[in-house]
C-alpha cells in the first residue's frame, strides 16, 4: 500500500469514527470534553426550560431570570467560551466558569422579540449548575 493510499485510508477511518460518535464527539473535538459538555448541559437545560422544568439545573444560591417556557422553544446551543469576567461585569459576582450563546430559529425571529441569548454556568460536584441568563432583544428585520 503506497503513502497516499495509507493517507486517505487514515482520513477516511478518522472522519468515520467521528461520524460514528455523532455531535458529541464533534463538539469534544471541536470545543474539548469541558466545551461539548457546556453544549450538552445547555441542549438539556433547553428542553427542560420548554417544558418548564428547569429548576434542576438552577445552582442552589442562584435565581436566574429564566421567564416563560415559550421563550425556550426551539433554542439551540451555539459556541461555549471560559466566563470573561472583563465582557459580562454584570455576572462577575456570581462566580461562573462558563458561558454559552443560544440561537434563535428563524421562524421566531422578528423585531422585538426577547430571547434568552447567553446563559453562565458553575461547576458543581455533579456537573454543571445555571446561575445566570442574559436576555437579548431582536432588533431590526432579519435577512431575506
Amino acid at each position: 500500500m503506497g503513502r497516499t493510499t495509507r493517507t486517505v485510508s487514515a482520513a477516511l477511518g478518522t472522519a468515520s469514527v467521528i461520524a460514528l460518535s455523532g455531535c458529541a464527539g464533534m463538539d469534544s473535538l471541536i470545543w474539548g470534553q469541558d466545551g461539548a459538555a457546556t453544549i450538552s448541559t445547555t441542549e438539556q437545560l433547553i428542553e427542560a426550560a420548554a417544558e418548564g422544568d428547569a429548576k434542576g439545573f438552577v445552582c442552589n444560591e442562584a435565581d436566574p431570570e429564566l421567564r416563560d417556557p415559550a421563550d425556550w422553544e426551539g433554542l439551540s446551543a451555539e459556541e461555549p467560551e471560559r466566563f470573561a469576567s472583563e465582557y459580562w461585569e454584570q455576572f462577575a459576582a456570581l462566580d461562573p466558569q462558563w458561558s454559552i450563546n443560544l440561537s434563535l430559529p428563524e421562524d421566531r425571529v422578528a423585531p422585538g422579540v426577547e430571547y434568552p441569548g447567553d446563559v453562565f454556568y458553575r461547576d458543581a460536584d455533579d456537573g454543571l449548575c445555571l446561575v445566570a441568563v442574559a436576555w437579548w432583544t431582536v432588533e431590526g428585520q432579519p435577512p431575506p
